[in-house]
């Protein structure tokens, strides 16, 4: 009796993580809304490289913030940059919001975004620093909600969740699935069971005061995982993190299948040296071992077909409900037939972050060293 059951206990772990993360969603989402606070000032600090087609649109939404003063800084490395004239043309249609370029080409260590942050930070005119990637868009009340954050002086960081509502076929679709039916659901079990020691890098906010607490953005020069290591090391030096439930925009644009897969293996080998017990614990709630080792174990009946057709219509359901009613991303039910093969690539590029130790980022390709520090393989080395 027992050797009959003990497949499916292989079920168990996937199906109980799901129940938790909706739990913890539907408690998070059920909070009243932030309070709107004091309005202070605010700068808002964006480093950049390069543009898209989507870019000024990505660039525009920030400077038409209902909310009364804020600064937006652009910090690029190279006087040729192709963002530049997407950020002349922004100052040109809104010369009401104050917008600065920085543009310096100084390099402190391997990661190219944190020397702009580094550079950019210069120009900052206020004490709360919003940070936001370039392929963000925000809405126009994204600021004020922020800023209810920090009347609570123990607040040092807060950090949003992200989506995406737009995809370009189903290998955009394909990523942006893993928003909704992964990180949206393990960031809310994360904060839910022990709150957050982390920073999203779609969008940060935090005190100059804190930023300072832990030696700016310096330490952070040499580490791939800037967003991460920002957060954890406001955390540890004390202050609050805080989560917003106010969803910013990640643009996608047109992408190939084989782009998406290498940036997948990037993050999940960058967060194998960052939390390697976190991470390698994560493996028992990825759904497709445990199907594959009951399948395997189980004896081969109608039965094990129907309790496999079960176990996955559960997770179709628990992700539907994620898209439609909390995320409210506009994937599903278009886009649900993808999750298998979503929950298939996330198994595999979770298992060939422990194969190898490279990662390819922005054109360039870096050895992760340990706690997630990269050395330059190819691309223009330190002078």
């Amino acid at each position: 009796m027992f050797n009959s059951l003990l497949p499916y206990l292989f079920l168990l772990p996937a199906s109980l993580y799901s129940l938790l993360t909706l739990y913890s969603a539907s408690r998070f989402f059920s909070r009243p809304a932030q309070a709107v606070g004091s309005q202070p000032p605010i700068t808002v600090l964006k480093p950049v490289k390069g543009a898209d087609p989507d870019t000024f649109e990505n660039f525009a939404s920030f400077c038409c913030q209902e909310y009364p003063q804020f600064q937006i800084v652009f910090a690029v490395s190279s006087a040729d940059d192709p963002s530049i004239p997407v950020i002349q043309r922004l100052m040109e249609a809104y010369p009401l919001v104050l917008i600065d370029l920085v543009v310096d080409p100084t390099v402190y260590g391997e990661n190219r975004k944190v020397c702009n942050l580094l550079n950019g930070f210069r120009a900052a005119l206020h004490d709360i620093i919003v940070i936001s990637d370039s392929d963000i868009r925000v809405g126009p009340d994204y600021l004020q909600n922020l800023s209810g954050f920090f009347e609570n002086p123990e607040t040092g960081l807060v950090t949003s969740l992200y989506r995406c509502s737009r995809v370009h076929g189903a290998s955009t679709a394909l990523e942006a699935l893993g928003f909704t039916a992964e990180m949206v659901p393990n960031v809310l079990a994360a904060e839910k069971l022990e709150g957050l020691s982390f920073a999203l890098g779609a969008s940060m906010a935090l005190r100059r005061t804190a930023l300072e607490s832990i030696g700016g953005f310096t330490p952070l020069v040499d580490y791939l995982a800037d967003d991460y290591q920002l957060g954890y090391r406001i955390h540890k030096a004390g202050w609050r993190i805080e989560l917003s439930g106010d969803f910013v925009e990640s643009v996608l644009g047109k992408e190939s299948f084989s782009s998406i897969l290498s940036r997948q293996i990037r993050w999940c080998r960058t967060m194998r040296v960052s939390r390697p017990g976190g991470y390698l614990a994560s493996g028992i709630v990825h759904p497709i071992p445990g199907l594959l080792i009951f399948l395997l174990t189980a004896d081969f009946s109608a039965l094990t077909l129907l309790s496999a057709a079960v176990y996955y219509l559960f997770r179709f359901t628990i992700v539907n409900l994620f898209s439609r009613l909390l995320v409210k991303d506009l994937l599903c039910p278009k886009y649900l037939w993808l999750l298998p093969v979503r929950d298939l690539v996330s198994f595999v590029t979770w298992g060939m972050a422990f194969i190898g130790n490279r990662v390819r980022w922005r054109g360039d390709l870096f050895e992760l060293g340990t706690g997630g520090k990269i050395r330059r393989v190819t691309g223009n080395p330190l002078p």
